[in-house]
């Protein structure tokens, strides 16, 4: 019984020694940096990716790494402007669960550290964070002195699209070489189609960017609207219409707005019509490219005829 009381006392003993030294460790363990840590400390945007690790989607849209930013006081985020060409000053609200909102755009603190900053960026729709491709971005940041010294390469060089993203656009510009006039292949281009009248009897002007929307000027390049005017056409007439522009410039009519169903094949075939015999004519036409490729894109054009 001695013996067992004694063995007893020691395991407690050791017991009371393993919990001791346990939470010594735990009080020595460094806390997850906050942005407070970081005040005053500037940092470059060097890649913008979705999850997969790629900077385009599908249709086409570049998630293009621009920001700058600077925590500034506990509400206070500066950011830089182009516009005014300087840090501009934005109240930084915290939201919930390490999301924050500054410069009208919600983020999620991922990683904050003294040489770098990770964020993901959030859609939010009436206080929601959507789920999906729209809040699967993540914006990476370093700052100067880390590129420089440590990376020993420039904030431009950090910014260029990866191998990943280059074999992924070749790869779905070659489904557009296999189907020139299919929209389901076609993806927006982010140096869009070039229209260029080679015909006084034609003028062409970029209007804006159809379907667009409240989208910001990153999303804009993906839908370029052209305004055609045709002096001396067959007769007076007016179409909106959207056209697929394949890597010869050869136009294949999609869409036409303001025609019932049952109407579409015909109208879609008169345009098509006008299309071949005066656009293609009168037009210098150039593919849109992504990282210069070529490849089929999507346009808008409202259409002038005047007889």
């Amino acid at each position: 019984m001695n013996f067992s009381r004694i063995v007893l006392a020691l395991l407690f003993s050791i017991s009371l020694y393993a919990c001791s030294g346990t939470a010594n460790n735990n009080t020595n363990t460094p806390t997850e940096l906050t942005f407070k840590d970081v005040a005053g400390t500037r940092y470059y945007e060097v890649k913008r990716r979705f999850s997969n690790g790629l900077s385009f989607n599908k249709d086409g849209f570049m998630l293009a790494p621009t920001w700058i930013i600077e925590y500034k006081h506990t509400d206070t985020m500066l950011a830089y402007s182009p516009e005014k060409r300087g840090m501009e000053a934005f109240y930084l609200q915290f939201d919930h669960g390490k999301i924050y909102n500054f410069a009208r755009e919600f983020f999620r603190v991922k990683v904050i550290a003294k040489d770098s900053l990770i964020l993901q960026r959030l859609q939010v729709e009436s206080r929601v964070v959507a789920k999906g491709e729209v809040s699967d971005v993540n914006c990476t940041y370093y700052t100067k002195n880390y590129i420089e010294n440590v990376l020993k390469t420039t904030v431009g060089e950090l910014q260029r699209p990866s191998p990943a993203d280059i074999a992924f656009i070749k790869k779905l510009s070659e489904k557009t070489y296999k189907h020139p006039s299919n929209p389901d292949t076609a993806f927006a281009a982010t140096e869009i189609v070039e229209l260029k009248p080679n015909s006084k009897n034609i003028s062409v002007k970029l209007i804006g960017y159809a379907d667009s929307g409240s989208h910001r000027k990153s999303y804009a390049y993906m839908y370029p609207e052209y305004r055609v005017e045709i002096n001396k056409s067959y007769k007076d007439f007016r179409y909106r219409f959207s056209v697929v522009v394949d890597v010869k410039g050869k136009m294949y009519v999609n869409r036409v707005e303001g025609v019932l169903p049952e109407d579409m094949p015909h109208r879609k075939k008169l345009i098509q019509g006008i299309a071949d015999v005066y656009l293609q004519n009168l037009l210098y036409i150039k593919a849109g490219t992504t990282l210069g490729i070529p490849h089929s894109s999507e346009i808008t054009i409202s259409l002038v005829g005047n007889k």
